[in-house]
């Protein structure tokens, strides 16, 4: 047999590396992504100007991009344009896309330890703005729920902000930037500070203060992201903080 031989050793193949995008390609398909993103939303408010007759102009985007309803469905419809531009980059690489965004279901202890760390942080968020004498819930979020409750938009602003914007979200940061990153020289604590970092700056409708509950949130889902290989993990946590901060605000806001 050819493995017994010494003139003719077994074949060892090695197994092909994954296909990634590394530091660069990830940061440029990201700000590709992120545009993406941003011509859904923006695509939705144009279409409904449109619809309703009103000029294309810039003013008009801005009216009715003010709207609970036409928010909400312009968050929605970032989600089609943000995960189709992350399967183009993907699709380029030839790889698996469950595989590079780790879409893999976490076991009950992965979601509970998650869960538990989460609330633990939220808390001490809590606790801190309550002492400093600070909203819980930034202001311009406290009337656009309650305006968006009153005008019979409330089960389509909860739907965007709690089941569309954490799954766009998510695939962008924990997802293909993390990714990417993580496979570059920025190995796995640089991708969870870097992609962390990222997701904040999505936030810069937030003061600083709330930026920086935003950041911290942002490291612990990296960390879960990194600790369970799993994209669905953070993106449950993502929904359900967004849904309780959603509910609370508009029953504290009755």
């Amino acid at each position: 047999m050819d493995s017994l031989n010494p003139d003719h050793p077994p074949l060892i193949v090695t197994p092909a590396p994954p296909r990634v995008w590394k530091f660069w390609g990830t940061a440029l398909w990201g700000i590709f992504i992120f545009f993406a993103m941003f011509v859904g939303q923006v695509g939705a408010v144009v279409l409904l100007v449109l619809l309703r007759g009103l000029p294309a102009n810039l003013s008009s985007v801005e009216l009715v991009g003010h709207e609970p309803q036409a928010l909400a469905l312009s968050v929605i419809m970032g989600l089609p344009t943000t995960v189709a531009a992350v399967w183009l980059a993907i699709r380029i690489k030839k790889a698996s896309f469950v595989d590079y965004l780790a879409l893999y279901w976490p076991t009950w202890k992965q979601l509970l330890f998650g869960a538990v760390g989460l609330i633990l942080l939220v808390l001490a968020w809590e606790t801190m703005s309550r002492a400093l004498g600070r909203e819980a819930t930034p202001g311009f979020m406290t009337d656009l729920l309650k305006s968006g409750r009153d005008k019979g938009a409330a089960f389509l602003l909860l739907f965007a902000f709690s089941v569309a914007a954490p799954m766009s979200e998510e695939v962008l940061a924990r997802g293909f930037l993390f990714r990417g990153w993580s496979a570059s020289f920025l190995r796995v604590p640089g991708a969870i500070l870097l992609s962390s970092l990222v997701w904040t700056v999505v936030h810069l409708q937030y003061d600083i203060y709330f930026l920086a509950e935003v950041f911290t949130i942002g490291l612990w889902f990296g960390y879960m992201r990194h600790r369970a290989n799993s994209l669905w993990l953070t993106t449950i946590l993502h929904a359900l903080n967004n849904l309780t901060a959603v509910v609370l605000t508009m029953w504290l806001g009755s």
